[in-house]
């Protein structure tokens, strides 16, 4: 084995980072525990250091103590939720990335003007869940292009389409295509709403690929994002397998194998990559290149209440 080339980008967003910082802030600042619903972001490097600092994380509210600080994981919360969670009393911050946010504020906008809606996204997804929570109905689900042939809006005048943040783009845009083909009067999204994260680290692991034997994706199992960067390299023909952590790395993975590509899903943090760098290192490899690729300059505020004066 001879080289590691490294994907640009990689890893944390700007919407993880803002969220981790969120839990870590109203722990600083109010103490432990910080109860979070949900994990705040899917990777269990992340949530197994926070519960280390003394975040709780839960999914019923019913788990959260009168008075206590809340904080709503990065993939969004229901109305249901967040009508539930302050009427418990609870001090809420909203660690919702804001480009999920924003689909929520077009769907309730467009809902108020008569549409229904197309999603496309995971099932059980709690993203997916957040977002369809928005609304009491309207909102039609599909994962690929055969649902887009069952679905049956109430009509199809009004009808908009949203997708989850974190899907396979080509997967998206070929199910994007069956719905326009079927309602030809369908409302896109004013901007794509796939995350500019997700859509980087697809393009830098379509380029990549091209110039490895296997790839190697950081990232958990729950996490969209990293499953979908795998997929992507397995579909350009090229070995992929998905890692939590360098103890998951097989030696024979590697067998026969000249250039190895390593990337991380967008709530991996660069830590668990630097311990694959080593773990592949000891099985070979002599060199680490970082591709080139798109500097990410976005970041997001904390809410009001955690920043720092």
């Amino acid at each position: 084995m001879q080289e590691i080339l490294l994907a640009e980008p990689r890893g944390f967003c700007a919407g993880v980072d803002r969220a981790i910082a969120i839990v870590e802030r109203a722990l600083q600042k109010f103490g432990r525990p910080i109860y979070v619903r949900h994990e705040i972001v899917h990777n269990t490097y992340v949530v197994e250091d926070l519960k280390a600092k003394g975040a709780v994380f839960i999914e019923d509210l019913g788990e959260v103590p009168p008075g206590a600080t809340l904080v709503f994981s990065a993939h969004g919360v229901s109305r249901a939720v967040q009508q539930e969670a302050q009427a418990r009393g609870f001090q809420i911050f909203d660690a919702t990335c804001p480009l999920v946010s924003k689909v929520h504020v077009e769907v309730a906008k467009l809902h108020r003007e008569g549409y229904e809606f197309i999603m496309i996204g995971h099932k059980g997804h709690p993203e997916v869940e957040g977002t369809m929570g928005q609304l009491d109905g309207g909102i039609h689900l599909v994962e690929d292009v055969d649902d887009v042939a069952r679905v049956a809006p109430m009509q199809t005048q009004r009808l908009a389409l949203v997708t989850q943040t974190t899907l396979s783009v080509d997967d998206a845009a070929e199910i994007a295509a069956a719905v326009r083909a079927r309602f030809p009067h369908v409302r896109a999204p004013k901007h794509q709403d796939i995350c500019y994260a997700t859509q980087n680290r697809q393009d830098a692991v379509k380029v990549m690929s091209s110039q490895v034997d296997i790839v190697i994706v950081v990232g958990s199992p729950t996490s969209s994002n990293s499953n979908r960067l795998a997929e992507l390299a397995r579909k350009l023909g090229v070995a992929s397998y998905m890692v939590d952590s360098a103890a998951e790395l097989q030696t024979d993975w590697f067998a026969g194998k000249s250039r190895v590509g390593l990337t991380a899903g967008a709530s991996a943090p660069e830590i668990l990559v630097r311990q694959v760098i080593e773990r592949v290192r000891l099985l070979g490899a002599v060199s680490v290149r970082s591709m080139e690729g798109i500097a990410e300059t976005t970041s997001f505020p904390l809410p009001k209440g955690l920043r720092i004066d």
